[in-house]
C-alpha cells in the first residue's frame, strides 16, 4: 500500500469503521450491560451520530468510485445516517431491556445534521490543507 492510500485509510476510513462498529456493538448490548458514561441517553445518541456523520461525510467526499455520492456528500451523509439511525432503533426492539424510541431517532438525526454541517464547514474552510495532507488531487466534481 502506498503512503497516500495509507493516510486515507488511517485518517479517514479507519475512524469511520471503528466508530460504526462501536455503535453497532453498543446498541446490541442488553440495557443492563451498557457502560455508564455520565451523559444523558439523548446526548449519547446525538454525539454518536455527530461523529458518525462527520466521518462518513469525509469518506464520501474523498472516494472516487461513486461520483454521485461524492457530488452530493452532504445529503448522502444525512440520508445514510438517518436511515441507519432508524434501522438501529428498530434493531433495539429485539435486544433484551432495550426499546425503540422516536425521540432517540430525533437525537440521532440532530447529531447527524450537526456533524454533517460541521464537516462541510471544515471542508470548505480547510479543503486545500485536508486534500494536501491526504494527497488528494482537487478535481472537478462531475459524473
Amino acid at each position: 500500500m502506498n503512503n497516500d492510500n495509507f493516510k486515507k485509510n488511517l485518517f479517514v476510513r479507519l475512524p469511520l469503521i471503528i466508530h460504526w462498529i462501536t455503535i453497532l456493538i453498543l446498541t446490541s448490548l442488553p440495557s443492563d450491560s451498557l457502560p455508564t458514561v455520565g451523559l444523558s441517553d439523548k446526548w449519547q445518541h446525538f454525539l454518536a451520530y455527530f461523529v458518525l456523520s462527520f466521518f462518513l461525510f469525509y469518506n464520501l467526499e474523498i472516494q472516487k468510485k461513486y461520483l454521485h455520492l461524492r457530488n452530493y456528500a452532504l445529503i448522502s451523509t444525512i440520508i445514510i445516517c438517518s436511515v441507519y439511525g432508524a434501522v438501529d432503533e428498530i434493531h433495539q426492539l429485539f435486544i433484551p431491556g432495550r426499546a425503540a424510541e422516536f425521540i432517540d431517532w430525533i437525537a440521532n438525526f440532530l447529531g447527524t445534521l450537526a456533524g454533517s454541517f460541521l464537516a462541510l464547514y471544515f471542508l470548505n474552510r480547510f479543503k486545500n490543507f485536508i486534500y494536501s495532507f491526504l494527497r488528494i488531487k482537487l478535481e472537478p466534481l462531475s459524473e
